[in-house]
């Protein structure tokens, strides 16, 4: 009988100190989700205090390094702008983006399948590459006309290479102890690399989608430099020659913000395709 209780009693204390433990990770969690939001916000407002102070005291020129104040005012008076031109760019952001995506990925698969296919083709990636896409825009503007298709053809250009690179070091990089332990339990090279080997790469090519989705705003903003009649990049084109600086810092504050809002997007992603990853870092950080 006091073995039964001293047992009872034993178990209550571990249930108290798992729940303990428990209520401890998650207010931690909690903490750390504050802290990932408020100290951002705190840096940022701090730097721009600063901004604005030390523009009046140095009493710098408005036409060249306005303060955050005439920044924020012109952002306010030309909103209508600033909008319009911004669905123009995400158009052309995310359409390259998609175009990287279906391109590279099956051409990731590719290189890792096919040895052969991999030494013929992957010199051409890297000199695609060292190539630079500023003197290969003109070309596509030659080509195709100052429409949609050149800017989606720069986004991609400069986007689909960290998809493929990725991909494939995601696909190579699983240990041989999987693949053995797939063989012996008799799974077909087929439901091996759905079960195994692509999960295993995920990681690997969620953080080659993170870095395209920001590369893809830079080609996009490339392709309106040199051929555009819209968009953003069209935009602080113009407000650079009419020398209305506070524009200019008004449209790179939004090109900035379409990038932050696509890159939060791809990783939201990641988190709803790899939960348990997600549990295992949290579980991490909080041991």
């Amino acid at each position: 009988m006091v073995d039964m209780v001293s047992k009872d009693q034993t178990l209550l204390s571990i249930e108290q100190v798992e729940r303990r433990v428990q209520e401890q990770t998650r207010a931690k969690r909690a903490r750390d989700r504050r802290a990932e939001i408020v100290y951002p916000i705190l840096v940022a407002a701090a730097l721009l205090a600063g901004w604005e102070l030390g523009v009046y005291a140095l009493r710098v020129p408005v036409y060249l390094f306005p303060p955050p104040s005439r920044i924020i005012s012109s952002a306010i008076a030309n909103w209508e702008l600033l909008l319009r031109e911004s669905w123009t760019t995400s158009v052309e952001i995310l359409a390259g983006y998609a175009v990287s995506i279906v391109v590279g990925i099956p051409l990731a698969f590719a290189i890792f399948r096919w040895p052969v296919f991999s030494k013929s083709v992957y010199p051409l990636l890297i000199s695609s590459q060292a190539m630079p896409k500023v003197a290969v825009a003109p070309l596509f503007v030659v080509w195709f006309g100052f429409g949609l298709i050149p800017k989606v053809l720069i986004a991609f250009l400069i986007a689909f290479f960290p998809i493929v690179i990725n991909t494939v070091m995601g696909l190579a990089s699983i240990e041989r102890e999987k693949i053995y332990l797939a063989q012996s339990m008799g799974l077909s090279s087929f439901d091996t690399f759905r079960l195994i080997r692509l999960p295993n790469a995920l990681p690997s090519i969620f953080a080659g989608l993170k870095i395209s989705i920001t590369l893809a705003v830079v080609g996009a903003v490339v392709g309106e430099f040199v051929g555009g009649d819209g968009g953003l990049g069209y935009q602080l084109m113009v407000a650079n020659g009419s020398m209305d600086t506070p524009l200019l810092f008004a449209g790179v504050g939004m090109l900035t913000a379409l990038g932050v809002l696509f890159f939060w997007i791809v990783e939201l992603t990641e988190r709803l395709c790899m939960p348990h990853q997600e549990k295992a870092s949290g579980s991490i950080g909080s041991a």
